[in-house]
């Protein structure tokens, strides 16, 4: 191990300096916006100031340069340290820091990755650092490359299990191109925080997890420099800084006048006040020693490859018209061909992979399959952390209803702008017997809402294979729902499906009324179609492929050849699912009348087919459904 040198104390001095700017700009940022958290950033100024002109290597023109080492601000609402950092690097004009949180500046109250040098949206905190370890993971063992990642927590966050969660995958993985700093200041948003400023506590529990842990003041740069080389030293696991710190550092001039704002609660997410904005300013400038003299940082080593960002195709499917397969089973064949084809593919899942059957892909990539075990939320996240500037195209999976408990980071991820891919299986009463706790019946509602997501329902396995190819291409998150039970293949290989374009797939000139299925009742509502036929009755079946966007345009044309009826049926509560978005493409529209069948209350265990009819989205409902349309 090569030994520590100790930076001179011109490096020192300056490192301390930039520090009080830091805190300067802070507190001008936020007495401009007349909001934010200046305390917030005080406590983290010698933290930031030496990881960014002492310990990380990066682009500073280039902030989103493939090779820089990453840097994720969990605690995101000290955003105006972030922005203070990258002025005094250069990047950000420091002028336009008095624009934060101003309606025409990308400066907000918590960083996105409108910013360049913002990868990951943060400020619903305990999420940065399981983000962070997808970006270790794909450094480490994708692009094996020497860029590191450095994540900032706040010690009110670690009250998360989403942080610990996080904390066991670095530790199980051997991140040890990861470093996570806790900013130890105390106080919280309206009191304490637990531990307060009980270190050997916090480092009991990091050593616990099992990171190489070191307690530090974090107000000390040469003890911030030597514990950041100490963690480049070490190979086998992750590294814990846990910095002792003041909330609101540097604020303290009227201690006579009584009022004194470091360490004080009742500060959090105020700004200061403007009969002690100058006084406070003068104090940090006057602790400046050399306020013209700039750090450069170290600039990366270039040892990994840019992003490739061509389309990725998918070979024709391989089944025929009739076989039975379900399209969970489908979507692990699917994701295997993808593999063959793009090594940017990645998968992971929660522990589910024999019942998603991303397991298909890990037996033929091992090395791109991620185990994130039952911790979802940090899936989801570690999703993310993977997709981050383009370097892998992640797909992630469990059952749909375990995606309700990760839904905060699936709300983060579009304020992300992320690209990941999630596939939820076991959806709606027809797994059976598990029962409710496993039934997904809110997914479609959920995904539905994000504003980014585009939700494919595919219900066979050709355009399951097709849905995967398309989401693997659609810029964005995109949620694909898988079904347990083996339905029929409807369609031929050389089929082509398109994002938001409906497929008709049964109608004449004599339907009567339009039939609008997904996934497994769509083939209920097929069924229907031939015990109707039977009795004369023609009825017109549209499967929608995505619910999001929905195909309105066919389904409205397909109304209006039948008089106006539309009959939805869904294996889905009622509320935010196929049948609402149908009623949303036609509200605008006179004489259409949409009948909604769908899961109304707590489901049971039960045979799947006799859950489909006691809950009424059955062939038989759907005839009944039908008959009474024309009688009425």
């Amino acid at each position: 191990m090569s030994a520590y040198h100790k930076p001179d104390e011109k490096t020192l001095q300056g490192l301390k300096d930039i520090a009080n700017k830091l805190r300067i700009h802070s507190v001008n940022a936020t007495c401009a916006s007349n909001s934010g958290h200046p305390t917030s950033c005080c406590s983290a100024a010698e933290i930031m100031s030496v990881l960014f002109f002492n310990t990380m290597r990066y682009k500073a023109d280039k902030p989103r340069h493939h090779c820089n080492d990453r840097f994720v601000l969990s605690k995101g609402h000290a955003a105006p340290v972030l922005y203070a950092a990258w002025a005094e690097a250069g990047f950000v004009k420091k002028s336009d820091l008095v624009n934060l949180r101003k309606l025409d500046s990308d400066l907000e109250g918590h960083p996105t990755p409108k910013l360049e040098f913002v990868d990951v949206a943060t400020g619903s905190l305990g999420q940065g650092l399981g983000a962070a370890c997808g970006m270790a993971y794909t450094g480490k063992y994708f692009d094996k490359s020497s860029y590191r990642v450095y994540c900032l927590l706040g010690d009110g966050e670690c009250s998360e299990g989403s942080v610990w969660e996080a904390m066991a995958f670095a530790s199980y993985y051997k991140l040890n191109n990861l470093v996570a700093i806790i900013d130890v200041n105390r106080l919280g948003q309206s009191e304490p925080a637990p531990l307060q400023h009980d270190m050997e506590t916090y480092r009991k529990r990091c050593e616990a997890f099992g990171w190489n842990t070191y307690v530090v003041c974090g107000h000390d740069v040469e003890e911030l420099c030597k514990a950041f080389w100490q963690a480049q030293q070490v190979k086998d696991k992750p590294t814990c800084i846990v910095a002792k710190t003041f909330k609101g550092k540097g604020l303290s001039v009227f201690k006579e006048k009584g009022k004194i704002i470091e360490d004080e609660e009742n500060w959090h997410g105020k700004p200061i006040p403007k009969d002690m904005k100058d006084a406070i300013l003068k104090e940090l400038e006057s602790n400046i020693q050399n306020p013209g003299k700039t750090i450069d940082p170290e600039l990366p080593n270039e040892d990994a490859e840019p992003a490739d960002l061509s389309n990725i195709s998918l070979s024709p499917p391989e089944y025929k018209l009739g076989d039975k397969v379900a399209t969970r089973r489908a979507y692990g064949t699917a994701l295997k061909k993808m593999g063959k084809a793009s090594n940017r593919i990645v998968a992971l899942d929660g522990d589910t992979k024999n019942s998603t059957f991303s397991e298909t892909f890990k037996r033929e990539f091992p090395d791109r399959y991620i185990e994130c075990f039952i911790a979802e939320q940090n899936m989801v996240s570690v999703a993310i952390g993977c997709a981050a500037r383009d370097r892998t195209v992640a797909f992630a999976s469990t059952f749909a209803a375990f995606f309700s408990r990760a839904y905060d980071q699936i709300r983060m991820g579009a304020i992300s702008q992320t690209n990941i891919n999630l596939v939820g299986s076991h959806c709606g009463v027809s797994i059976g017997e598990d029962g409710p706790s496993q039934m997904a019946l809110e997914d479609l509602a959920m995904f539905r809402a994000i504003p980014t997501c585009t939700v494919f329902y595919p219900c066979d396995a050709v355009s399951t294979e097709r849905a995967v190819e398309l989401s693997a291409n659609t810029k964005g998150m995109c949620f694909i729902r898988t079904s347990r039970p083996d339905t029929a293949v409807i369609y031929p290989p050389e089929e082509v499906f398109e994002v938001g374009v409906a497929k008709v797939v049964r109608q004449s000139d004599e339907d009567c009324v339009t039939v609008i299925g997904a996934g497994v009742t769509l083939h209920e509502a097929l069924t229907a179609a031939d015990q109707l036929a039977a009795d004369g009755i023609n009825i017109r079946v549209i499967d929608p492929f995505t619910i999001k966007p929905l195909d309105a345009s066919t389904i409205l044309a397909s109304a209006k050849a039948t008089k106006g009826q539309i009959i939805t049926v869904e294996d889905h509560y009622r509320e935010g699912g196929l049948g609402e978005a149908v009623l949303s493409a036609v509200s605008e529209q006179p004489d259409i009348v949409v009948t909604r069948l769908a899961v109304s209350g707590v489901p049971r265990s039960g045979k799947p087919q006799e859950l489909l009819d006691l809950f009424g989205i059955s062939a038989k409902c759907i005839v009944c459904a039908v008959k009474k349309t024309l009688a009425n």
